[in-house]
């Protein structure tokens, strides 16, 4: 069996906003000090860049930035969604053409396609780009739930390369390591349940507490990775309260706040997302002290 195409520790990349603007410099800043904290990829304009709110020209220059800054020490896997199949075919499209790595494209929202629109979907964007993709089901945000069939059946094309699992249903791995042949990369988009999936036999997680924390993320995941889960089970005992933290309010919102705590960035975000309230701003930091950073 091939390695993985994709592993470790991928930062779910925020997009600090400025007065309304993308904030580059603050956005090259967050990711030279992922590169530094040994995290293995990002992915920029996923769900925690607030891909659904910024224009079109903005998720375009936000990846080509991305790949710009991250000059090749690094995977970028591009998020490269939409709701329509030619709009995703267009941003994957983009995503080869400006360096990108690969693309992180998630299952049509707001339209719920059938198991068989959702295959035939993701297999005219494999057709149309020669670029590694990896499917990604959220159905807690699309509405809908690619079913682990209609995995296994995407995993035979050679472009599709792996799944990014947000269900945070710990036995879908277990199941796709016994349908699907070959390298297929089963990648964690949970992070308080990332210990568990990666014990079932995943590879990584798309994550968005190691915009707070990388260091302590691919801490966690080496020590998984070399077997030694008593050390893991420490730094998740260390790092769960963050997991929960920065979903306690719309999200990207709290992750913002960690970050602005360090001085790195604002908190703006994009409407219809709010800042995070003031009333679990107390909650994020206790969160942040549990964790040792702040």
């Amino acid at each position: 069996m091939t390695a993985p195409l994709f592993k470790g520790v991928i930062t779910a990349l925020i997009t600090p906003l400025r007065d309304g603007k993308v904030d580059e410099a603050a956005f090259t800043q967050l990711l030279e000090r992922q590169i530094a904290a040994g995290i293995h990829g990002v992915v920029p304009m996923g769900t925690t860049g607030e891909s659904a709110s910024l224009h079109p020209d903005e998720h375009k220059r936000v990846v080509e930035l991305c790949v710009q800054v991250a000059a090749g020490r690094i995977r970028v896997i591009a998020g490269a969604g939409a709701s329509a199949t030619d709009k995703a075919i267009e941003l994957v499209r983009h995503a080869k053409t400006v360096g990108a790595d690969g693309a992180l494209v998630v299952t049509p929202y707001y339209n719920r396609p059938s198991q068989e629109g959702l295959a035939l979907h993701f297999e005219a964007i494999a057709a149309a780009v020669q670029l590694p993709v990896l499917l990604y089901n959220v159905p807690g945000r699309t509405g809908v739930d690619m079913s682990n069939d209609t995995v296994a059946r995407l995993a035979a094309h050679p472009n599709i390369v792996g799944v990014k699992d947000a269900t945070g249903d710990l036995a879908r791995v277990s199941w796709m390591r016994a349908h699907i042949g070959g390298q297929f990369d089963l990648i964690s988009g949970d992070d308080p349940s990332y210990l568990g999936y990666h014990a079932h036999g995943g590879v990584g997680v798309i994550s968005v507490t190691s915009n707070v924390v990388p260091e302590a993320m691919v801490a966690l995941h080496e020590a998984a990775a070399a077997g030694d889960y008593a050390a893991a089970r420490d730094w998740q005992d260390r790092l769960i309260g963050l997991h929960k933290a920065l979903f306690l309010d719309n999200s990207p919102a709290p992750t913002k706040y960690a970050l602005s705590r360090l001085g790195l960035c604002g908190e703006e975000v994009r409407l219809p997302l709010a800042p995070t309230s003031d009333a679990v701003k107390p909650a994020i930091d206790r969160a942040m002290d549990e964790a040792g950073v702040g």
